[in-house]
This record gives structure tokens, sequence and C-alpha cells, in this order.
């Protein structure tokens, strides 16, 4: 588990009445909403999850009180996430790519069970990351 806890600014003051809208000054991407306090707070950890759940340095949290004094007409508090939570649960869209190998290597690779994919995925992760 990866816990992960940010201030979050919960605001109505430009939205109909009861509707807020939900942002994190420390995490600048992750805006979302609610039609209601209780669905806005509900909303808040997945929109702050999918921002930060493959980043490898996370953000430094800011203190919950210097938020609250930065927006005193607001409400402020802690929102946290499970971010290994949202890496198994998020979509992730895929593209088909052809390639080309040995008919001999192709031929091993199936006798041993390999997937393709999965194994042209991890060593393009591989490669890329260095």
């Amino acid at each position: 588990m990866r816990l992960v806890a940010y201030p979050a600014i919960l605001d109505d003051s430009e939205n109909k009445p009861g509707q807020y809208t939900v942002t994190f000054p420390d995490v600048p991407g992750a805006i979302t909403d609610g039609n209601n306090l209780e669905e806005a707070l509900y909303n808040a950890p997945e929109a702050l999850g999918l921002v930060l759940f493959d980043e490898k340095v996370l953000p430094k949290s800011s203190s919950l009180q210097t938020i609250q004094k930065q927006n005193p007409d607001k409400i402020v508090t802690y929102i946290s996430v499970d971010l290994d939570f949202i890496r198994r649960n998020s979509y992730k869209p895929t593209v088909k790519k052809n390639t080309r190998i040995s008919a001999e290597l192709a031929k091993k690779a199936e006798n041993q069970g390999i997937n393709f994919s999965a194994t042209l995925t991890a060593a393009l992760e591989e490669k890329l990351s260095n």
C-alpha cells in the first residue's frame, strides 16, 4: 500500500448552490467536483490518485493550516488515497503494434508460453527507464 495525503480546497463560490470544486494546491493537475459536499469528497481521492499514481517523485504536502490561512472562506481538508490501488484499477489504453521476429525465436517463445505483448511491454519500459 502506498498511501498519500494532501490538503484539498473545496470551493462552492463559483458554482450552483451546493456544488463544490475540489483542487489540490500541491498537485495542480488534480481537479474534480461534486453536486454536493459528499460527492465532491467521494470524487477527490480518485482525482488525486490518477495524477500521482505513476509519479516517481511525489510533491511535498503543505500543512493544512497553511492552506486554510490562504483560503479562509473555503473548506480545507486532507484527502488520502492508496496510489497502488489506483494503479491497479486505472484504465490504460493500449495500441496494437506489429513486429517481426525470427520464426525460430517465435516458436521457442510459444512453446514456453511466453506472452509476446507482456514481454515487449516490459522490455520497452526497462529500455525507456534507463
